[in-house]
């Protein structure tokens, strides 16, 4: 009972005690362990529990990353669970991401190229199986894996991204202190869903109920927020926080990333940088003050997961439940002089993968390189349920299971992601194998590929793709046997031509008006005539347009 006290969620938001948090964890860990293998062994299938953040850095779920901020509840699932160290999404933004997670196949196979291009509503996901097979389920918040979703400044700045003009796309990121040190619930649209979220599993979950169930909640945060200030069609570069949240932040460990002269930049790379506005000058205050309030905001996120499990311990049934903790992608808080996503280094790239639940090992890191198609094909594995179809993904329980009945099965020695979205002028694919990272762009000849060394190059600044031609061309030739990626490239370039094309016809004596008014505007209207003429140009004439 007293135990019961000291947990309540309540306690812990309005304390702020990192010691008295240490102690309700190693609690927790405690009873977990003393009863879970009985609980395992009496269930025939677990309840499944996955918490899927927005924008959350993967690396800040291990050291040495773990000690910029508090997350109890991340380090819970660390140490009760497995943490896989090299997990990585399969393109580094909101929708074709998730579009990967739910469907269990790269994007190029489903063809969601953009945030507004993904999976047809009636697409099967591992949730529609789960209940198709008896689990009760429910999602809740943030799902953003069908098209027709986000806004038009968003499609058609992916359209356009191969005609040849340079415009600022973003607000300036900037970092907003709101409230003060007593105020916890900041993203309040998140904590209503954590609060449903809750409530479901206090009405659903019971240790003696036959069926079990499968609860998924998306969350938003630490995704930055909209930038209201500069209208209706602004993107979101607002890193906003509370003094609370603040509190749980290092900032004596909080450094100010290196970055490569502009001039130096990849060309990719540089246009990114100058579309997400972030080509000018910020001073060493303002980098530090944008990464603290990011990392503040992942601790919000951290303690609604802690929601969530606190939930599952209160009904019963956190002893035979999988519980999940992943991301869409992450955040490069000013990582190589950008803020956002849309980019294959790790700030963006790489994402949290935690593992806990019955039978399942403790305390485990995986070094195994995965992505978030593997997700698919784990939880059916985990549910009992044989997976349908050409999945993309491969299930990770044999690398999570206690038992040794699992076959060896050979792991994939490679992690794969692709991104044909905005605020990138090419197609990109990445491929990590080993220590190295391969970066290649559209039909691999128009622009030069980058290699990392990440044993050497944790940072990412020195491209020794000319150095290692050998690498190059071994893990080039393995790409492609992944991907044919000029034969994606060309597809996604017919498509953006056709999509931007039809969009045009649609606005009819309106089309000037709408798009010189989009997140570009403060550019577009510099030369909006010059504009136009680049997109006929791009266009070259497919559509019988004149510069009338």
């Amino acid at each position: 009972m007293l135990f019961r006290q000291v947990f309540s969620f309540t306690s812990i938001t309005s304390g702020g005690h990192e010691a008295v948090m240490n102690i309700i964890v190693l609690g927790f860990i405690f009873l977990s362990q003393q009863c879970g293998q009985s609980i395992c062994q009496k269930a025939s299938k677990p309840n499944i529990v996955m918490v899927m953040s927005d924008a959350f850095d993967g690396r800040l779920s291990f050291d040495p990353g773990s000690k910029l901020v508090q997350l109890p509840y991340t380090n819970y699932l660390r140490q009760l669970g497995s943490t896989f160290l090299n997990a990585y999404t399969n393109s580094p933004i909101c929708c074709p991401s998730r579009a990967a997670m739910w469907s269990g196949q790269f994007v190029h196979l489903t063809q969601s190229w953009n945030n507004y291009k993904c999976l047809d509503g009636n697409a099967t996901t591992w949730m529609d199986l789960l209940k198709e097979n008896g689990y009760r389920t429910k999602m809740i918040g943030k799902l953003d894996y069908t098209s027709g979703a986000h806004s038009v400044s968003n499609r058609i700045e992916a359209w356009t991204r191969d005609v040849q003009f340079l415009l600022r796309q973003e607000g300036r990121p900037v970092s907003e202190l709101v409230g003060n040190k007593s105020t916890v619930k900041i993203m309040s649209k998140d904590w209503e869903n954590t609060d449903k979220a809750t409530q479901w599993i206090h009405q659903t979950a019971a240790p003696t109920t036959p069926e079990p169930f499968a609860l998924y909640l998306g969350l938003n945060l630490p995704h930055p927020y909209k930038t209201e200030s500069l209208g209706p069609t602004a993107g979101g570069s607002t890193f906003r926080t509370s003094p609370y949240w603040l509190t749980k932040v290092n900032s004596d460990l909080i450094s100010v990333p290196k970055w490569l002269p502009l001039a130096a930049m990849h060309p990719v790379d540089y246009y990114s940088t100058f579309t997400k506005n972030c080509s000018g000058v910020f001073t060493d205050d303002e980098v530090k003050s944008i990464r603290a309030f990011y990392y503040a905001m992942c601790a919000e996120a951290d303690a609604m997961l802690g929601q969530v499990i606190s939930a599952l311990r209160e009904t019963g049934v956190l002893n035979n439940t999988v519980v999940i903790f992943t991301a869409d992608h992450g955040e490069l808080a000013m990582e190589h002089r950008q803020f956002y996503k849309m980019s294959m280094f790790e700030g963006s790239s790489h994402v949290p993968l935690l593992i806990m639940g019955p039978g399942l090992i403790s305390g485990q890191q995986v070094n195994q390189l995965v992505s978030l198609v593997d997700l698919y094909p784990t939880v059916l594995e985990i549910a009992g349920i044989s997976a349908v179809g050409n999945l993309s993904g491969q299930s990770l329980l044999p690398l999570l299971s206690t038992s040794t009945a699992f076959p060896n099965q050979q792991q994939r020695a490679w992690a794969f992601s692709e991104y044909h979205g905005c605020n990138v002028n090419a197609s990109t694919y990445m491929l990590r194998s080993d220590q190295w990272k391969y970066i290649t762009y559209a039909d691999g000849l128009s622009v030069s590929p980058q290699l990392f060394d990440l044993t050497l190059d944790k940072d990412e600044l020195h491209n020794v793709v000319h150095k290692f031609p050998d690498v190059q061309a071994h893990l080039d030739k393995l790409l492609r046997s992944i991907v044919d990626y000029p034969k994606v490239s060309e597809a996604v370039h017919v498509y953006n031509k056709k999509a931007f094309g039809a969009w045009r016809l649609s606005l009819g004596r309106n089309y000037n008006q709408v798009i010189g008014n989009l997140r570009w505007h403060v550019d577009w209207q510099k030369d909006a005539l010059a504009n136009e003429r680049a997109i006929d140009k791009w266009l070259n004439g497919y559509y019988g347009y004149s510069d009338e």
